[in-house]
């Protein structure tokens, strides 16, 4: 019984894989890649702001990529913004992705739009237009520099217009597994009548963390950083003060 169960298993185990390999193998015949990440976080900050009430979030996305450059895919995460709005986040997205070889540092360019979705508050939902550079080895061998802008005209469902800059830098130290982030952003709404940050129209956001890639396990990514704005916290209760302020935030992430 036992040597039927093991032989039973390496058989469900050996066509999952070749069913796994059949199905990149059309993918790839196609021009077409697949590529995906799931995580667990202690809390989802999104540009420096809790969208979990500081608590933990489950996170996953897969993205579908064509050699052409166009690239679509979905990403997900549990929110919670206090009862009764929503409690989970579905986002699609589309964009197009290109090497410009005319440039000595060959940056990456990425445009593309995202849409922030909520299903049982589609009051909430927005777009977003994106655009990014990326540059690698820019400094030390495997960093990478990202610099993006974004804008859209309905900010958080507010109908208000917002745009955010951001710029981030990684890094890995050596080949000991450990790496550093950072990053610092602004968002500004310029219909603060609409939409404000506790009576401010923009503010800044910042993160800051060391990573650390499992030698065993390559696809594992462990980060560990400080994440935070300058909003003011007047007024605000603690529980809300401690959703902008700066934090820790561990995160675990798988890439598929």
């Amino acid at each position: 019984m036992k040597f039927s169960t093991k032989a039973l298993t390496l058989a469900i185990l050996s066509s999952t894989a070749t069913m796994t390999m059949a199905a990149d193998d059309a993918l790839s015949k196609l021009g077409l890649s697949f590529s995906g990440s799931a995580a667990v976080t202690s809390d989802y900050r999104y540009r420096g702001i809790t969208q979990t009430g500081n608590d933990a979030a489950v996170q996953a996305g897969f993205t579908l990529s064509h050699n052409s450059g166009l690239y679509a895919g979905l990403w997900g995460s549990n929110v919670n913004f206090g009862s009764p709005d929503p409690h989970l986040e579905l986002d699609p997205f589309i964009g197009y992705s290109t090497t410009l070889d005319g440039f000595a540092s060959k940056p990456i360019l990425d445009v593309g739009v995202w849409y922030y979705s909520y299903p049982s508050a589609s009051d909430l939902n927005w777009v977003e237009l994106y655009g990014k550079l990326i540059f690698k080895n820019a400094f030390a061998e495997g960093d990478s520099i990202l610099t993006n802008i974004n804008y859209t005209n309905d900010y958080a469902g507010a109908d208000a217009n917002s745009w955010n800059v951001n710029v981030g830098y990684s890094v890995p130290f050596g080949s000991t597994g450990f790496g550093g982030v950072a990053n610092v952003g602004y968002t500004v709404v310029t219909d603060d009548d609409k939409y404000d940050f506790n009576g401010d129209d923009n503010y800044v956001d910042w993160k800051a963390g060391v990573t650390y890639t499992f030698k065993s396990l390559p696809t594992v990514t462990a980060e560990l950083a400080a994440i935070g704005t300058n909003i003011d916290t007047k007024d605000m209760t603690d529980s809300v003060k401690r959703g902008v302020e700066t934090g820790a935030v561990f995160t675990l992430t798988k890439a598929f």
